[in-house]
C-alpha cells in the first residue's frame, strides 16, 4: 500500500503550515546568502531575513495560542510578515537585478502564504 503524504491536490506543497513556513524561512536565508553585499543591499538582506523567518516563528506561536484572540493576532502577524517579505524581494531585485530569477519563487511563496493567512484570519473572525 502506498503511503500518502500531506500534499495539496494541485500542488507539491505540504498542508503542514509549520513545516511549510520553516522551509520558507530556510529558503529566505539561503537566498540572502547569495545576494551581493554592498551599502544598499546589506539593510535589505537584514529586512528580508527578519520578515521571512518571522512568518514561521509567528505561526508556531499561533499554533500554541491559548485564546482565539491570541491566535488571530499571531495569524495577522504571519500575514503581514509574508506580505512584507514580498516587498523586500522586490527591493532586492531593484538593488541587485541579477537576483530576479532566484527571487521569483520566494515572492510567489510569500504571496501564497499571505493569501493562506488572510483566509485563516478571515475565517476566525466570523
Amino acid at each position: 500500500m502506498t503511503k500518502l503524504t500531506p500534499m495539496s491536490a494541485n500542488s507539491d506543497k505540504p498542508f503542514d503550515l509549520e513545516e511549510r513556513t520553516a522551509v520558507f524561512g530556510e529558503q529566505v536565508i539561503d537566498f540572502a546568502k547569495e545576494i551581493p553585499k554592498n551599502e544598499v543591499t546589506k539593510p535589505l538582506i537584514s529586512q528580508i531575513v527578519r520578515s521571512g523567518t518571522s512568518v514561521g516563528a509567528n505561526y508556531v506561536e499561533a499554533d500554541d495560542a491559548v485564546s482565539n484572540k491570541e491566535f488571530r493576532n499571531k495569524i495577522a502577524t504571519c500575514k503581514k510578515e509574508a506580505r512584507e517579505t514580498k516587498h523586500w524581494c522586490r527591493m532586492i531585485v531593484r538593488a541587485a537585478p541579477e537576483m530576479r530569477e532566484k527571487a521569483k519563487p520566494l515572492w510567489q511563496e510569500a504571496k501564497e502564504l499571505h493569501l493562506i493567512f488572510a483566509a485563516i484570519h478571515r475565517s476566525r473572525s466570523e
